[in-house]
């Protein structure tokens, strides 16, 4: 029998944190669960004990608070499995809606919090875990990782430089280190996280009824959703239980047709403005780096 799994768990409050956290708990594994105010998670503590749950305050936000999560996590564990980089917040309103500071402090956590994390996850998986163990790093983005997001313009910018700064630090990890990083792109979940979503004042340009922005705002403030975030959560768990991670997870099968047609986009824009790119080499010659 395998030994349990150690889970790292960010934004536990609510949402897919709280409910991998719960699931994972559920199945025997370990949670190392990091929340801004760890008394959410009183009822929880109550029910597990220290050597299966550890519950600490993180803000991602914050250098210090990362790395002591993880210098705990190693001192009560002395090793950690899976990554499951989830903290994060939306702003629903049009992008020039959308103060600059709000926009700054949305990429504070949604990016440059998960990035942090990842930084200080793949550290410990190749310093603290045993040589060539690795571990398992699960970047929760979303749809608006890969699709126009009208009402959610920032959010989707976060979600597509996540995406980015992930491709590029896959491509960097060696093999042998073993380090398997997935992104995973949920379609639409119902959670509590967009009822706790930041809802600003619509763009006086944008009011009218007619508009996508005023159409999308109208459908997503207070709706009932029809992804159920418990089978999200058990298929996740799923797939790192099987050992099989793909480097892109898209969930749900609205992400499915979303992304296929954002797939039929590119073909038909290289299609489109491939001969522009016929005759662009140096006549001298040169070396290519892709």
């Amino acid at each position: 029998m395998s030994s349990p799994k150690v889970w790292f768990i960010t934004g536990t409050s609510s949402g897919f944190g709280r409910l991998m956290t719960e699931y994972a708990l559920d199945k025997g594994d370990i949670v190392v669960a990091t929340l801004r105010k760890p008394q959410v998670l009183s009822d929880l503590a109550a029910r597990y004990p220290a050597d299966k749950l550890l519950v600490l305050k993180v803000d991602v936000t914050k250098q210090e608070d990362i790395d002591e999560a993880f210098a705990r996590t190693r001192s009560a564990f002395g090793r950690l499995d899976v990554v499951f980089n989830n903290a994060g917040y939306s702003i629903l309103t049009e992008i020039e809606g959308t103060p600059v500071h709000k926009a700054r402090e949305l990429f504070e956590t949604n990016f440059w919090g998960a990035t942090n994390v990842s930084r200080a996850a793949v550290k410990f998986f190749r310093e603290v875990n045993e040589r060539g163990k690795g571990g398992t790093i699960l970047q929760i983005s979303s749809i608006g990782g890969f699709h126009a997001f009208p009402q959610n313009g920032y959010y989707a910018a976060t979600k597509h430089a996540l995406e980015g700064f992930t491709d590029s630090l896959e491509r960097e990890l060696p093999p042998s280190w073993n380090i398997k990083i997935c992104i995973i792109e949920p379609g639409v979940f119902h959670t509590d996280v967009l009822s706790k979503a930041e809802v600003l004042p619509q763009h006086p340009a944008y009011t009218d009824e007619s508009f996508e922005t005023s159409v999308i705002r109208r459908k997503l403030v207070g709706a009932v959703l029809e992804g159920d975030a418990d089978k999200f959560t058990r298929t996740v768990y799923e797939v790192v239980q099987g050992g099989n991670i793909p480097k892109r997870l898209p969930m749900g099968l609205d992400a499915i047709e979303l992304l296929n047609g954002k797939i039929e986009s590119l073909k038909a824009t290289v299609a489109e403005t491939k001969g522009l790119s016929v005759d662009l080499k140096r006549d001298g010659g040169g070396i290519g780096i892709l």
